[in-house]
C-alpha cells in the first residue's frame, strides 16, 4: 500500500519523580503492567530487553511494530526516565501515544519533572 502523505510520530520523552522507589526495583510487576497498557492500547510487541542492575535499577527496550517504549530507573534519585514512540504510518496514533505516557505514569505515581513531545 502506497500511502501519498507522510504522517509523523509523536514521541514523549519523560523523567518522572516517584514516591514508592521500591516500583523502581520491580523490573517483573513494570513489564507485566506495561504489556497490558500495550495490549490495551492496541500496540504489538515485537521485542523486548532489559537489564537489572546490581542496586535492581533496570532498563528496557519493548520493541513494537508501531515503534517502541524505553524506561531507565534511578532508586537512588527516586526518579525514572521513559519514553514512547508510535508511528502514525496508517494513522494517527498521538492519542494512543498520550494514553500510554498517561498510564505509566499513573502505574508509578510519577510527578513529571521534565517532558518533552516531538513530532518525528
Amino acid at each position: 500500500m502506497e500511502l501519498e502523505t507522510y504522517s509523523e510520530g509523536l514521541h514523549i520523552l519523560l523523567t518522572l519523580k516517584v514516591s514508592e522507589a521500591n516500583l523502581l526495583l520491580d523490573y517483573d510487576s513494570f513489564i507485566k503492567r506495561v504489556k497490558e497498557i500495550l495490549s490495551e492500547n492496541e500496540t504489538e510487541v515485537v521485542g523486548e530487553t532489559h537489564h537489572i542492575f546490581s542496586n535492581g535499577s533496570f532498563t528496557s527496550a519493548v520493541i513494537l511494530k508501531e515503534s517502541h517504549l524505553c524506561i531507565h530507573t534511578w532508586p537512588e534519585f527516586s526518579q525514572l526516565t521513559f519514553d514512547i514512540l508510535l508511528c502514525n504510518y496508517f494513522g494517527d496514533n498521538s492519542h494512543k501515544t498520550e494514553t500510554i505516557a498517561k498510564a505509566v505514569t499513573d502505574y508509578f505515581s510519577g510527578q513529571i519533572i521534565k517532558e518533552h513531545k516531538i513530532r518525528r
